[in-house]
């Protein structure tokens, strides 16, 4: 600006000093028409100094925030032309970073309300986007997931070749998930690098029902073969030698009772485990206080421990935190826990119940607990105890460790093996640790607060 100034001011000053030196103009003259011209010159450039300033402004503005109303500059007066298309240029520029964001904000939506997990990708396996079920489905494993060798060559594949794939994916940890992944290439990419989705279906419970019902079948005859012989031998003897018999028919009609009952407690267990293993896959997002519901199930044992002559020791740490979990569930293994404490411990003995915060990394029965904040519950009986080589498979359905003696009791066979579902549906961990003529410890730890998302 100053240069074309500069340029305009010398070459009139030399036209009119030439004329002044021919003498065809006064010398008075031409200097003072010198100097008007160079007044105006420089007020002129100034202006147009000014205005230039402020349109360079607004144009930064406007590449900086495009969304935003474009500023109006009354103070521009040379280049008002100028001004009003930058305006019009600008307010076209701010409808469509409007309608962009619109678009950004409806496709997120939408990408967090689907019901199955989905993940956007770049060609390096970074993650741009995962929506909220595949951040409460797997939380911190996702990248694990994503490594898998199938889910890994099936992304490498529709990469190269532009066409979708899918692959199945079994899952061992921390509970076994069977997945199918479908993976559809992007192109041309996303503005954030994103060149690959992938939907993750879960198919866990399509196969765990038929793995069910095979279970089921193979349990069942197995287990109620020896409950349902007494009956069928009972109900002949009733019909036969003991028909006249009042004593024979009492005793034969109580211990038909009993078997019965114990079917009937079979049967319950068994639906209930199925129930339990459907969900398994999908951890609880409930709030729970422990601090409240375990009083009330220890109330609830009043006349089994009288029974037992029994007590139960509670301890509860003072400003116990809430976990997540689902309430029922988690009632279910402290229930089945004392159940075992009082029925196989101690005639008169006492049962202690505590449950406490666990810091990141602290000692368990058996090992460490995990490096998350996390509460845990423990039983505890002064029993006969059970040898160490039981232990490992304490968990598995119907095992027992003394058959006669768990069946005089009333039990199944499969009291641990729902508590170590829940445990595992809860992300959490479950310890078992017993020695002989001193007794039994189980301990439960639940994570405070759900999976942080990757």
């Amino acid at each position: 600006m100053q240069v074309v100034a500069a340029i305009q001011i010398g070459a009139i000053t030399g036209s009119l000093a030439i004329l002044a030196f021919g003498g065809w103009v006064d010398s008075w003259a031409a200097a003072a028409v010198a100097a008007l011209n160079i007044g105006i010159v420089g007020v002129t450039a100034m202006v147009l100094k000014r205005d230039v300033a402020s349109l360079i402004d607004m144009a930064r503005r406007v590449e900086v925030e495009p969304s935003r109303s474009p500023p109006t500059f009354s103070s521009v007066t040379l280049l008002e032309s100028l001004d009003s298309e930058l305006q019009r240029l600008a307010r076209r520029l701010s409808a469509h970073a409007l309608r962009s964001a619109q678009d950004r904000l409806a496709d997120t939506l939408i990408l967090e309300r689907l019901p199955d997990p989905v993940i956007v990708l770049t060609s390096e396996f970074d993650i741009r986007r995962a929506n909220a079920a595949a951040r409460q489905a797997f939380g911190a494993d996702l990248p694990a997931v994503l490594r898998h060798p199938s889910l890994r060559s099936a992304i490498g594949q529709a990469l190269t070749g532009k066409t979708s794939q899918i692959a199945s994916i079994g899952l061992a940890v921390p509970v076994p998930r069977d997945l199918v992944a479908t993976v559809v290439p992007i192109d041309p990419p996303l503005a954030d690098g994103g060149r690959v989705v992938v939907v993750l279906s879960d198919r866990t419970r399509e196969r765990l029902v038929e793995q069910m019902r095979e279970d089921f079948v193979a349990n069942v005859s197995h287990e109620l073969r020896t409950p349902l012989a007494s009956v069928i031998g009972f109900v002949e003897t009733l019909r036969g030698p003991a028909a006249d018999d009042r004593d024979a028919q009492q005793h034969f009609l109580g211990i038909m009772a009993e078997q019965g009952a114990r079917m009937n407690r079979l049967i319950d267990d068994l639906l209930s485990l199925s129930r339990i293993e459907l969900t398994e896959h999908q951890p609880p997002a409930e709030r729970l206080d422990l601090a409240e519901l375990l009083p009330r199930l220890v109330a609830g044992f009043e006349p089994r421990l009288r029974q037992r002559n029994a007590t139960i020791d509670m301890e509860i740490e003072d400003g116990l935190p809430e976990t997540t979990g689902d309430a029922d569930q988690i009632a279910q293994v402290v229930q089945n826990l004392l159940e075992n404490a009082v029925k196989y411990g101690k005639d008169g003995g006492t049962v202690y119940l505590t449950a406490k915060r666990a810091e990141p990394g602290s000692n368990g029965q058996a090992r460490q607990w995990p490096a998350r904040a996390g509460v845990v519950l423990t039983v505890r009986d002064n029993g006969a105890g059970i040898a160490k080589v039981h232990l490992p498979r304490l968990t598995e359905r119907f095992y027992r460790v003394d058959k006669g003696r768990s069946r005089a009791a009333g039990g199944t066979g499969l009291g641990l093996a729902i508590v170590k579902h829940i445990v595992n549906r809860h992300r959490g961990q479950l310890t078992i640790d017993s020695e002989v003529d001193v007794g039994t410890t189980i301990s439960v730890w639940l994570p405070l607060g759900t999976v942080p998302p990757p």
